[in-house]
């Protein structure tokens, strides 16, 4: 378990077979530790367990499943108004973002857009082998003093003239 609910450094064996819990905080009366039955504390730790199949999180509000206006703010736009809303349009299963759009979310990094010439860019291809990259890198800095990639692209759409 990632997170268990009770700190094994807090639990002890008493002599009699009991354990023996010592609380994160002392109560209003001074009391640091409780004694408990093994099949107690046990019986205590399953009533922590949430029943199979048991939603944990819960939406109240406009993200309520229910709410009239869900489909307004939820990006795959369902839930009980959706089908009012645009009825020629299918409601799509999923709508997540690109990996480029996370990207841009999470660490502000624009890869859809070329920092030289600001044109709109593709991602065709995720290189994951690090022989292959490094291949790559190497065939990069040898053709560092030419001109930009996105200058050849141009040069090579408009037959050879810049504009």
């Amino acid at each position: 378990m990632s997170r268990p609910a009770i700190l094994e450094e807090r639990l002890t064996l008493t002599e009699r077979g009991d354990v023996r819990l010592q609380l994160k905080t002392a109560f209003r009366d001074g009391t640091t530790h409780v004694i408990l039955d093994p099949l107690d504390l046990l019986a205590r730790l399953a009533a922590l367990m949430p029943p199979p199949r048991m939603h944990l999180v819960t939406y109240h509000g406009m993200f309520a499943p229910h709410h009239a206006l869900r489909a307004a703010i939820t990006p795959a736009g369902h839930g009980r108004g959706a089908r009012h809303a645009d009825p020629e349009r299918p409601m799509s299963k999923h709508a997540s973002m690109t990996w480029a759009q996370r990207l841009k979310r999470v660490f502000a990094i624009e890869i859809e857009t070329c920092r030289r010439c600001g044109g709109k860019l593709k991602v065709i291809a995720s290189i994951e082998d690090p022989a292959l990259i490094e291949h790559i890198l190497a065939h990069l800095e040898q053709r560092s003093d030419t001109e930009p990639p996105c200058a050849r692209l141009t040069a090579a759409a408009t037959g050879g003239f810049l504009t």
